[in-house]
């Protein structure tokens, strides 16, 4: 799920849109309502959140410094203009990027990827150093991208439903971690879902794994009853 947070409901609705048609779940709030919001969030809440977006606003330095102490997802601003002094500005204030606008999702969802791993020290194994932004590699045959690209298995596209392919996504980026059905659910329908059933991931995890199977030649998502799902490669 990634946050969005901008004073005018034209470009939160705009971006939301976007997310939803890569099938990436958003919420959005006014600058205004979001610091309350963050310091009163649940651990759940943040830890399904997988980036800030922050437009142009005047408290958004700030901002940026209340998320950092409570979230570890990566924060992105964008700028209706271009301004090496705003730039800099917003980078010393604990900013991890800043994108002019327009900017693709596609972008938005890559570069994300890359500071993630970045700031929390990840490498995937196989990564080569210098690899593109927005892939990460495992190291058996499957490769996955962040920014709406479906998965390869064996240098060759295996096509996924959007949802399918964000869940293979969040699972192999925390390889070797058990996530339960409601960590998967808020990552990809949001926190604040309505008319959606937690049941729904299990559908989704249980087609993936088939589809997974029928081209590796083996299930690489343990699956434990009231536990939850762990990527093992």
């Amino acid at each position: 799920m990634y946050f969005l947070v901008d004073p005018r409901d034209s470009v939160n609705a705009g971006y939301k849109a976007s997310f939803e048609r890569e099938g990436i779940s958003s919420f959005a709030l006014m600058p205004e309502e979001f610091l309350g919001w963050l310091r009163a969030a649940s651990s759940s809440d943040l830890e399904a959140i997988q980036g800030f977006l922050l437009g142009d606003f005047e408290e958004r330095a700030k901002c940026a410094g209340v998320i950092r102490k409570q979230s570890r997802a990566p924060i992105i601003a964008l700028a209706d203009l271009r301004s090496l002094e705003q730039t800099v500005e917003l980078l010393e204030a604990g900013i991890d990027d800043v994108l002019p606008k327009p900017v693709h999702v596609r972008e938005i969802l890559a570069r994300s990827e890359a500071i993630w791993r970045r700031v929390n020290g990840v490498v995937q194994p196989g990564e080569a150093e210098g690899e593109a932004a927005g892939e990460a590699k495992t190291p058996d045959r499957l490769k996955v991208f962040h920014d709406g690209r479906d998965p390869e298995i064996d240098g060759v596209p295996l096509s996924l439903p959007r949802r399918e392919r964000h869940i293979l996504e969040y699972l192999v980026r925390n390889r070797g971690r058990r996530l339960t059905k409601t960590q998967v659910f808020n990552v990809v329908y949001g926190v604040y879902s309505n008319g959606v059933e937690e049941s729904v991931i299990e559908g989704h995890v249980s087609k993936l794994r088939k589809k997974l199977a029928e081209r590796l030649g083996h299930d690489p998502i343990e699956a434990k009853r009231y536990m939850g799902y762990t990527y093992v490669g």
